[in-house]
């Protein structure tokens, strides 16, 4: 059971009600109503994360593989069960979804491969030039901060839902780290 309570449209102010649903889903998320106890600070998460998803450099497939990515390597079911859905909706096939679950690069491409591995380095601190360089070989250094911010932004939320302790959405089951 989740550390705090999941707020509804009814426990915030007008102007925070839409912050409480999914842009994609169309529905509340407990992500969003737990963090809806502070309406301001989810104000100013979503408008962060808004603009990883649509600032970062980043291609839709590419930010899926990063949010996976750090999903496995920080365990968080919740971040990994949502982007599930979300990377499948971007064309991203289940075996790829199941090797990064796995922590395999096998169904990776070169430039992917070092994305995921850049992603990785920078939650586990372990950014050298050798990662940084293999990096921006292949990516710009606007993409290659929107990886940073990536990374570090999804490590951050998933720190953030596993200190609330929430629950999936009811009516779900978690996809297991091997969706197949």
């Amino acid at each position: 059971m989740a550390r705090v309570p999941y707020v509804d449209a009814s426990d915030v102010p007008d102007e925070y009600e839409d912050l409480l649903e999914s842009s994609l889903q169309g529905k509340p998320l407990h992500v969003y109503q737990s963090i809806g106890n502070n309406p301001e600070v989810l104000a100013g998460l979503r408008s962060f994360l808004g603009s990883l998803w649509t600032d970062s450099g980043l291609s839709d497939r590419e930010r899926e593989l990063v949010i996976l990515a750090v999903a496995r390597e920080t365990t968080n079911r919740y971040e990994w069960h949502q982007h599930v859905n979300i990377a499948r909706g971007v064309g991203i096939d289940d075996e790829v979804i199941a090797a990064l679950g796995a922590d395999d690069r096998g169904p990776l491409d070169a430039d992917e491969t070092a994305l995921v591995e850049y992603a990785l380095a920078v939650v586990r601190g372990e950014v050298d030039a050798v990662v940084h360089d293999e990096a921006a070989a292949r990516y710009d250094d606007d993409t290659v901060v929107g990886i940073a911010a990536a990374a570090s932004g999804y490590e951050a939320l998933g720190g953030i839902i596993d200190a609330l302790d929430l629950d999936l959405e009811p009516g779900t089951e978690f996809h297991g780290w091997d969706p197949r």
